[in-house]
């Protein structure tokens, strides 16, 4: 992990270890070690309502209803940051603008989606 992840409270949830545990064993294991000390987000009750609105609107196909669950999970809990390599359908410049809107609607703006390299920039930048 880089080491400007302890300038954050970093969290993860139990979606996001039930992905890591999938596919090569060992890979699945250098996953999990990684987590291994992150605080797990508390199970929310309105995260499939939330999922739902983000597929109904479009903004995340059906197919790609884990990939609603992600945000849904984060925004419900006040994270402040998700960090995802899925330009897909999650860190999508074309798409982001309609999920930010969603939320705010929904009361659960404060949410940025981005990617690694966007937030933490080049590891030489001054």
């Amino acid at each position: 992990m880089d080491e400007r992840s302890t300038n954050y409270e970093l969290v993860t949830s139990q979606i996001v270890l039930a992905e890591a545990q999938r596919g090569d064993p060992d890979a699945a294991s250098r996953r999990l070690s990684l987590l291994a000390n992150i605080p797990v987000l508390d199970e929310n009750p309105d995260v499939d309502t939330v999922a739902d609105e983000l597929v109904s609107r479009s903004l995340i196909p059906a197919t790609a209803r884990l990939d609603a669950l992600h945000v849904a999970t984060a925004a419900l809990a006040g994270v402040q940051y998700l960090l995802t390599l899925n330009c897909r359908h999650i860190a999508n410049a074309r798409v982001l603008p309609g999920v930010y809107r969603l939320l705010d609607e929904l009361g659960l703006s404060g949410l940025l989606i981005a990617t690694p390299m966007e937030f933490l920039g080049d590891i030489d930048d001054d």
